[in-house]
């Protein structure tokens, strides 16, 4: 028996937790975002910026080579280690300790970065959200499934879905095919669409912010900052990605009267959070 929640500002007062006015940066959480290849790495720019501005302490991205200076550029706030390869991922190392990681924004498919994804969920052992092109990659080899850890957040748009779980012919069988993958596994999957939905388990989380202006290149690797940032702020994982929802959706309905459906795209959602986190609690 499936249970339904409607995501409301009275469901996110109940999760949300206001910020100790004594913090500072190291104990604001530590995020790690690993993706990018050659053509790409914009992606890991959104998924990073947006993993500040939701509130996280320090953010480190892992990209291959030739993101180092746009990175540097684009993001001062942000720190930044490399692969040994120019153009793509293949061997991801790294000596620090994240309390959360964000994987695949623009990671590409080759056969090296898979080989290094499975050796990256071979030992990983910190809360993980994983999207895009790892999400793709795991869908290829459905066996490395098991390897996340549980409550892992797994954040595909419909194709992706689709992907990894099989064809479905009604919306019913598509809820039913994700709660069957949801326990199977042990994973929260955030199923992108209008509206989005969060299953966890046997229940069913219906956000009730956003509109058609998120239908916008980049705005999913926007949300996988937002959920790893939560995640590095020791939410739990299923608060962190509802409250990562809603927060998302609530920055296209905050920005729609000035600006449209049209001309908003994912560096606006990112520009956006701080009067979404305000109008929360007002």
């Amino acid at each position: 028996m499936t249970n339904s929640i409607y995501i409301d500002q009275k469901e996110i007062l109940k999760r949300y937790k206001q910020p100790d006015k004594h913090t500072h940066k190291g104990i604001q959480g530590h995020a790690l975002i690993i993706g990018g290849s050659y053509g790409k790495i914009g992606a890991v720019s959104l998924s990073a910026k947006a993993c500040l501005k939701t509130g996280c302490g320090l953010v480190t991205v892992f990209i291959p080579k030739c993101g180092y200076t746009i990175l540097q550029t684009a993001i001062p706030e942000v720190m930044v280690l490399t692969d040994n390869q120019e153009k793509l991922i293949s061997n991801i190392t790294f000596d620090i300790t994240p309390q959360a990681i964000g994987i695949g924004p623009g990671l590409g498919q080759e056969i090296e970065t898979q080989k290094a994804l499975h050796q990256f969920l071979k030992t990983n052992k910190t809360p993980l959200v994983i999207d895009a092109d790892a999400l793709n990659i795991l869908s290829k080899n459905k066996e490395w499934v098991s390897l996340v850890p549980p409550k892992t957040i797994l954040t595909p748009h419909p194709k992706e879905l689709e992907r990894l779980i099989g064809k479905w012919h009604s919306e019913e069988e598509k809820i039913n095919n994700t709660i069957s993958f949801s326990k199977q596994h042990q994973v929260i999957i955030v199923m992108k669409g209008a509206p989005t939905q969060i299953i966890d388990g046997e229940t069913v989380y219906e956000n009730t912010t956003g509109n058609a202006a998120l239908a916008t290149a980049g705005s999913g690797d926007v949300l996988t900052g937002m959920i790893t940032s939560l995640v590095a702020q020791s939410y739990e994982p299923i608060n962190a990605a509802i409250l990562g929802v809603y927060l998302h959706g609530l920055t296209a309905d905050i920005a729609f009267p000035e600006m449209g459906y049209q001309s908003f795209i994912a560096s606006d959602v990112i520009a956006t959070i701080g009067k979404a986190f305000l109008s929360i609690t007002e």
